[in-house]
């Protein structure tokens, strides 16, 4: 696990509990209890106070699932 799928870890348990699920690639709303259109919302501004970073609508869409996340964050964060 890297440093930033530790720090994408520690946000998804501040947004949804100390019982979030292990994340995987795959993990998707269906996956995580309470990932809902306003939990996504909380992630998303948790994300960008977390990483520093402004994501844009259509980046925010395109977070389906934890692997389009860590894509996300790691494009911000200049990691490839």
């Amino acid at each position: 696990m890297t440093a930033i799928d530790e720090r994408i870890t520690a946000v998804f348990q501040d947004v949804f509990g100390a019982h979030t699920p292990e994340l995987q690639d795959d993990t998707t709303f269906a996956d995580v209890p309470g990932w809902d259109s306003l939990a996504h919302v909380k992630l998303i501004s948790a994300l960008e106070s977390e990483f520093d970073a402004k994501f844009s609508v259509r980046e925010v869409m395109k977070m389906s699932n934890v692997g389009a996340i860590r894509q996300a964050v790691a494009a911000k964060a200049g990691v490839r």
